[in-house]
């Protein structure tokens, strides 16, 4: 119990075998329940995951599913048996469990209904994090605040979390992205039921043996189509569907105007390459269709910035 309330950990886990017993053991005991949600491991995961305590149940997917959707299967467990808050924390014991207390409280507290662990807030996270991971993931931090909404929110790739049973119980679990782009789409839908979100400090951990399988030069192209999905998804069902806001109409002229002025802006380089004179009016509607679509995605991202101000 954590503030009065029930505490359960979801621990998503894919051949963790070497990794998983520690992890565990690190958990605090203020721990009500600790689901491990085995993807389809090959290894000993669940065996070793079994082994380390009474307060374990250990749930096993016949295919491996993504990480994802281990967590939404923990959630659902969670749900069922009415815990308060859900954590998660990764099997591989690259998540401090002594910062799951600070992330975990104010969800208790009833302060936000969502807070994430934020490995970015520290000095040392240049020097602590490979550097080609610190980049992609401030590429899709910023790629996130624009799809989610949540503009005060960095390290979109952390997976350290916890959130209340009320905003569960909000979301439709089975829409959200189950695999590797999970927590990005996990804050889009959070921002759609105008769910309160906090960052956490939390100290970055490497180099305890743990092995990534995540290709850059894969992921980032991915999530960012992802991303870019969730935004006119979130569009459209927070500010059209759910409550209409004019800043809707903003990122319309602003894409209408920046795609225009691409076009044109192409169309007469080619044609100067090719020889033809430019007069001085096609040169200055180019820059001006450029310029009110720049003006009307800012004043757009402006606009949800003021929406979403008090979710935090």
């Amino acid at each position: 119990m954590l503030e009065g309330k029930s505490v359960a950990v979801v621990v998503p886990a894919y051949e963790e075998e070497k990794l998983i017993g520690t992890t565990l053991a690190g958990i605090p005991v203020f721990v009500d329940r600790i689901y491990v949600v085995d993807d389809a491991s090959k290894d000993g995961t669940a065996a070793r995951a079994r082994e380390a305590g009474d307060r374990i149940e250990v749930i096993a997917h016949e295919k491996n599913q993504g990480v994802g959707a281990a967590i939404l299967t923990g959630y659902k467990r969670s749900l069922a048996e009415g815990m308060d808050v859900t954590a998660v924390m990764a099997g591989d014991n690259q998540m401090d469990p002594a910062d799951l207390e600070a992330i975990a409280t104010p969800v208790a507290r009833g302060e936000v209904d969502y807070a994430k662990a934020n490995r970015l807030f520290t000095g040392r996270a240049w020097e602590l994090i490979p550097r080609t991971r610190y980049l992609g993931n401030a590429v899709l931090s910023l790629l996130t605040k624009i799809a989610s909404g949540y503009w005060h929110v960095a390290d979109s790739q952390s997976g350290y979390t916890a959130v209340s049973r009320h905003t569960l119980e909000l979301l439709d679990l089975d829409r959200i992205y189950k695999r590797y782009g999970f927590p990005n789409d996990m804050l889009v839908h959070l921002n759609v039921v105008n769910a309160r979100v906090r960052d956490v400090p939390s100290r970055p951990v490497y180099g305890v043996g743990e092995s990534s399988g995540i290709r850059l030069r894969k992921v980032v192209p991915a999530i960012s189509w992802l991303l870019t999905k969730a935004f006119f998804w979130r569009m459209r069902e927070k500010y059209v569907i759910r409550d209409f806001h004019p800043l809707v109409f903003f990122y319309v002229f602003g894409l209408l105007f920046s795609l225009i002025g691409l076009v044109l802006g192409v169309t007469v380089t080619v044609l100067r390459f090719l020889g033809n004179e430019l007069t001085v009016a096609t040169v200055v509607l180019v820059a001006l269709m450029l310029m009110m679509g720049l003006l009307f995605t800012l004043f757009a991202m402006l606009f949800d910035m003021e929406s979403n101000k008090e979710l935090r």
